[in-house]
């Protein structure tokens, strides 16, 4: 009966938040003029196209705070509801845009649209996952990053290229010919954000059908499950709240909250700078596109590996700083000299490379842990979404340092190492963290994954 949970609440919160990334980051191929028109479509060059890709970082600070605010205070459950149609709307609207202002705007709302939902998992999963299963509860969640870059890579692409295709060609047209037809431009890359922005209505009775905010409102929940969830994590919040009747902004104005934004800020820039750049240097190789998708789908599959390894090693060690710090010191050492073996030896770089990515995604799990084990449960979703917020602003820095430092000094190099280097330093940040409060002597469930 444990893995009730995790069969539950686990694969639906992937998916959604799947779902989310995957309308963040599908731009990424229709933004390539190589394989769509968009840019030509809305009169957009490269500093645009930067512009336009970077704009929704801007909107997705806006409600990272009231979202994590109202899912400890209200629900997680039905703050991501709301959230689910509003992003839903603006990625489709992305798709029916016709200039590259209408394309900004729209853009920079779905930012605004998902910024509550990170927090308001985070605070979900606490409701549901004790401390010493939370590391692996936040893996598997953020499974939904390399996953949803592997996985809607291949399938935008194909869609992408639909448009004379045969009848599901035609069936598809026919189903966004109402959105799209009063448009001017083929309705390839348009066709592809309507359809996958579409995604979040089609989750949404899913969503509300099998989540619920605390298991004391579930029914599938086993009587003893349910006892023994409420009692631990009663506990554990016990353990963790400050001295009653401390104002808010003390407990926000910790240092834990400052050194984790700090990390969570370089942990972005190298997320968002490798991602946006890796894939130009395997397209300067002369790669046939299956392989290239297969060169930039191996680093996101290996790392999906990685990140479940390390969840489960700092839970099952009840760990949180090291496991963090290790995989960006990794991510770093190896991003360095993946780069500078780059030109004399390519599959060595590659395989550096592949181990260099997983970092920041595999560093997640314990990460995300440290706040719902070392501060007080009523500002719990205010510190995820205060340190989401800010940290993601790395989302925007890291790609345009990059393509600012490659085009000064015309190689990957430097700039890769720049991201190597933060990496490093986001690893030795990690120490300053507070170490996690030890588990209650609750005794577990007999059985969990």
């Amino acid at each position: 009966m444990t893995k009730q949970r995790w069969l539950r609440i686990i694969p639906v919160a992937l998916i959604m938040y799947t779902i989310s990334y995957v309308d963040r980051t599908n731009i990424s191929l229709a933004l390539d003029p190589k394989i769509s028109t968009m840019m030509r479509d809305l009169l957009m060059d490269d500093k645009l196209k930067g512009e336009a890709a970077g704009i929704f970082f801007f909107g997705y600070v806006l409600l990272q705070i009231p979202g994590g605010y109202l899912a400890t205070h209200w629900s997680a459950r039905k703050i991501i509801s709301i959230f689910l149609v509003a992003w839903g709307i603006c990625a489709v609207g992305c798709g029916l845009v016709g200039t590259f202002r209408q394309f900004e705007v729209t853009r920079f709302f779905l930012g605004v649209a998902e910024s509550g939902v990170f927090p308001a998992t985070t605070v979900l999963l606490a409701n549901w996952f004790p401390r010493a299963e939370r590391a692996r509860a936040n893996a598997y969640w953020n499974l939904c990053q390399p996953l949803a870059v592997a996985v809607s890579g291949p399938f935008s692409g194909w869609l992408l290229g639909l448009h004379d295709k045969g009848w599901l060609a035609h069936t598809l047209a026919a189903v966004s010919a109402p959105f799209t037809d009063s448009l001017q431009g083929p309705w390839g890359w348009r066709q592809m954000l309507v359809l996958e922005g579409a995604l979040p209505f089609v989750w949404l009775p899913i969503w509300w059908y099998f989540i619920r905010d605390h298991p004391r409102e579930a029914p599938w929940i086993s009587v003893e499950e349910r006892t023994y969830l409420e009692t631990t994590l009663r506990q554990e919040a016990a353990q963790s709240e400050l001295v009653k009747g401390s104002p808010l902004w003390r407990k926000l104005a910790n240092p834990t909250v400052l050194v984790m934004v700090a990390i969570y800020f370089l942990h972005n820039c190298a997320a968002y700078g490798c991602m946006t750049f890796f894939t130009s240097t395997l397209k300067d190789r002369g790669y046939t596109p299956l392989e290239y998708g297969i060169l930039f789908a191996v680093p996101y599959a290996v790392t999906a590996v990685i990140m479940v390894l390390n969840s489960r090693h700092s839970d099952k060690t009840r760990e949180r700083r090291g496991h963090a710090a290790f995989v960006y010191a990794l991510s770093g050492v190896c991003l360095i000299l993946s780069v500078s073996l780059e030109k004399k030896h390519f599959w060595l770089s590659y395989g550096l490379m592949c181990l260099a990515i997983p970092g920041p995604f595999a560093a997640m799990a314990p990460f995300w842990a440290i706040p719902s084990e070392v501060l007080p449960r009523s500002v719990l979703g205010l510190v995820v979404g205060i340190v989401n917020a800010v940290g993601n602003i790395g989302g925007y820095a890291g790609p345009t340092l990059v393509g600012g430092l490659m085009k000064e000094y015309q190689s990957i190099r430097l700039a890769f190492g720049v991201l190597g280097f933060g990496m490093i330093v986001a690893a030795g940040l990690c120490f300053l963290l507070p170490k996690s409060i030890p588990a209650s002597g609750t005794s577990p469930l007999p059985e969990h994954p």
